[in-house]
């Protein structure tokens, strides 16, 4: 009932097999439980115990594991943190989460300590290069004890992207893992063969819930890639035996606007994750022969609660809900709304433990999301007949032209076609008379003439979606997860090209 418990076990079975593949080389299961008891000795003589939270930066890379496990195996929570923070988010989390140990990679701990500053002194740091290096502090100390809990602890505190204001920070129990696990496997039909190809940061829900559960439901193995790259995607598949990977929807749209041509020539079967749009879903099949399984969840709701399976699922949806989870749509008064109206999305667990426990140090978010005992995911969707989630984007998200809802994403799924286009957001701009107008913000491979774009998208999505103004940068900010920070650029004001007639450069 603990993830350590899950991770013996699968190392007593099948101890030669690999566990994780990677750059660095193979990590069979049976060296990934050894680590890991090793090193929560050396934790546990630095004074990790039970309900101690320590954070961890790291990359994608198998010490990231090895620590995560050896932390949870102290009954110790483990705070991962975003290797992209800086300043005073860095900071935040550090100090908001009560972090008092810290294990960091030694790159990571160098390109941070000015941020860190005067933190430093009050944990206790433990810096490593390499899994070597990590060995090394455990060096000399037996094999710890398995943790004993029965999995209702808390293990990790992840924080969101605090898009709309201060990160909070999610607590998740060992059961909430084990169950998104089971239910993953279920879900792609998984088995001891199959090797799941990560490249989202371990830092993130995704991979740690979908891939990582899975591996340890299954044991089958991980493919561990340092970041998510168009030019070796496929090679990098061939080379491990990947047989499927996990995935945001920003993913799937640049594999398939840079690889246009087919490449069958792979292992991968599947992939699973959430935010393809249709068109991008139906190319992935078409050109890659990959199953695609879309499906709808989050950090705080256990991972997934509704999702397409190898059994069951519907082209263009979220698919059907999980057996532990009730899923239901309801309107601003939190009444259900009939099949094929939309509204927000809420949860309610059938079983204990098996979505997030609370806000960290947060109450009043806590009691707000979980009104009248539902979890309010401030997402809209809605549900056909035979019980599919459709997800319509996130309700602070969807742009609001003269009565018409706009995707975000649908905009850029289109811009992203347009062969000069390496990057595209789109996000609405307050308008006196139609609400909100939709802006296009671009990272262009050559010169394109803001007039040729909503040229090139007329035809291909309806007169109400095209964009009014038109902004060029060097880059989109994302977070590390490859998540558009859409607020960022509503208040980027410069070099916005107004298409009205009439209009002008801002």
């Amino acid at each position: 009932m603990n993830i350590l418990a899950r991770l013996i076990d699968g190392a007593a079975r099948h101890g030669d097999r690999p566990f994780v593949l990677s750059d660095e080389g193979t990590m069979t299961w049976g060296a990934m439980a050894e680590r890991t008891l090793r090193l929560s000795s050396a934790l546990a003589a630095r004074g990790v115990g039970p309900g101690s939270h320590v954070a961890l930066m790291c990359s994608n890379r198998p010490a990231f594991l090895v620590a995560w496990f050896a932390i949870a195996n102290r009954g110790a929570v483990t705070v991962p943190v975003n290797t992209g923070l800086v300043g005073e988010g860095l900071r935040y989390t550090l100090r908001q989460s009560d972090s008092t140990a810290l294990v960091i990679e030694d790159a990571i701990l160098e390109e941070k300590r000015a941020d860190l500053g005067e933190l430093l002194d009050g944990l206790s740091v433990l810096s490593f290069t390499g899994e070597d290096g990590l060995d090394a502090h455990a060096a000399g100390f037996a094999p710890d004890a398995p943790f004993a809990g029965d999995g209702t602890e808390d293990c990790t505190i992840i924080y969101t992207s605090g898009t709309t204001g201060l990160p909070k920070g999610v607590l998740n129990s060992h059961r909430a893992y084990l169950a998104c696990g089971r239910a993953t496997v279920e879900m792609l039909g998984l088995g001891p063969d199959d090797r799941i190809m990560v490249f989202l940061p371990l830092f993130h829900t995704n991979p740690q819930m979908y891939a990582v559960m899975s591996v340890l439901e299954t044991g089958a193995a991980l493919v561990l890639r340092p970041r998510f790259s168009v030019s070796t995607f496929f090679d990098d598949a061939r080379r491990f035996g990947a047989t499927g990977f996990t995935y945001v929807g920003t993913v799937l749209a640049m594999l398939t606007a840079r690889l246009r041509d087919p490449d069958r020539d792979h292992r991968l079967r599947f992939c699973v994750g959430g935010g393809a749009p249709a068109e991008v879903w139906r190319l992935v099949e078409d050109r890659y022969g990959i199953t695609v399984h879309e499906l709808y969840g989050m950090t705080e709701i256990g991972g997934w609660v509704t999702g397409n399976t190898v059994a069951r699922s519907r082209f263009g949806t979220c698919g059907a809900a999980r057996a532990d989870m009730e899923v239901r749509v309801f309107d601003a008064h939190d009444r259900p709304v009939p099949p094929g109206v939309r509204g927000e999305i809420v949860v309610r667990p059938r079983e204990p433990f098996v979505i997030l426990s609370g806000y960290y140090r947060n109450p009043e978010a806590t009691l707000a999301a979980s009104r009248n005992l539902w979890f309010h995911t401030g997402d809209s969707g809605s549900f056909d007949t035979d019980g599919f989630l459709a997800f319509h984007g996130r309700l602070k998200e969807i742009i609001r032209r003269g009565g018409e809802n706009i995707s975000p994403v649908a905009v850029e799924v289109a811009l992203l076609d347009h062969p000069d286009v390496e990057d595209a957001a789109v996000v609405g701009v307050p308008d006196p008379i139609f609400g909100e107008e939709v802006k296009a913000v671009l990272v262009a491979r050559r010169p394109i003439e803001p007039a040729a774009v909503p040229a090139f998208l007329r035809g291909r999505l309806p007169d109400f979606m095209l964009p009014r103004y038109v902004q060029f940068v060097d880059r989109i900010p994302k977070t590390e997860t490859q998540k558009i920070q859409r607020h960022l650029l509503q208040r980027l004001e410069d070099g916005v090209v107004d298409l009205r007639p009439g209009g002008r450069d801002q």
